[in-house]
């Protein structure tokens, strides 16, 4: 089967200029068949702000109203997406911008309010591999913004961890996939306050140990939570690293 990378990469990496190129750049010389998905949560904050429309959080996840979504489809459908794929162009990478109304590819429903009601966000219910997989075999570079769509004529705002991991599932049945997070840090760290402390390798049982010590914590915990879901439905390999390794498989490597 056909390798595909699919990197991940952080809001915080788009916002500074020298992190984005140097992602690029390295993106850009990854051989073979690749798929980028970006986020861009900070840079929808500042637009919003500049805008006299303030970002709502509840425990760190963003509260999407009406006036936010119309924000967050803006800037990662807009701003953030086209940014990225201006610059793969000028790499000689043949890249096309996506959201999840784009051919359809990710489906998702408005997200159910249980103790709090996060707006306008989505839960993937489908990714269609097979219009994805199709469009990457003639060449085509995705970039994929953090947004789907109910398919009632709805955008949603929707986590770019979760976007990457459904992503890597659904074309895990036409390649062997490598997802991989790229963010600010070499990897997930033993001690927070010490980069050089990579955890070299996580399983199952390691992560419940990390988390039990709380050295595991927070927004962490999603992305590994994604990871291990990608990996049970197929995907071959998760790496969490930074920029500079996100074609070296140097990093923390999560395993089954």
């Amino acid at each position: 089967m056909e390798k595909i990378s699919i990197i991940k990469v952080g809001g915080k990496i788009l916002e500074e200029e020298k992190s984005l190129l140097e992602l690029l750049d390295n993106f850009a010389s990854i051989d073979g068949k690749k798929t980028l998905v970006h986020g861009g949560g900070r840079l929808a904050t500042t637009i919003g702000d500049k805008l006299g429309i303030e970002s709502k959080y509840v425990d760190g996840r963003r509260i999407t109203d009406e006036e936010t979504l119309q924000v967050v489809t803006m800037v990662y459908g807009g701003l953030a997406n086209k940014t990225v794929v201006s610059q793969l162009q000028a790499r000689d990478c043949n890249a096309l911008g996506l959201t999840g109304a784009d051919m359809n590819v990710i489906l998702a429903e408005k997200r159910p309010v249980k103790t709090i009601d996060y707006g306008y966000v989505g839960d993937v219910k489908k990714v269609d591999g097979i219009r994805l997989a199709s469009l990457i075999n003639t060449g085509i570079v995705p970039v994929m913004a953090p947004l789907t769509h109910d398919k009632q004529g709805h955008m949603l705002n929707t986590n770019a961890d979760t976007i990457a991991a459904e992503t890597a599932k659904g074309l895990s049945a036409h390649f062997e996939v490598s997802l991989v997070y790229c963010f600010e840090k070499a990897g997930v760290l033993m001690d927070e306050k010490d980069d050089n402390s990579v955890i070299p390798h996580i399983t199952p049982q390691s992560y419940e140990e990390l988390k039990n010590q709380n050295i595991i914590h927070s927004g962490m915990i999603p992305k590994l939570d994604n990871a291990f879901d990608a990996l049970n439905a197929g995907v071959k390999e998760v790496i969490i690293t930074n920029v500079e390794n996100i074609n070296s498989g140097v990093g923390t490597v999560i395993s089954l």
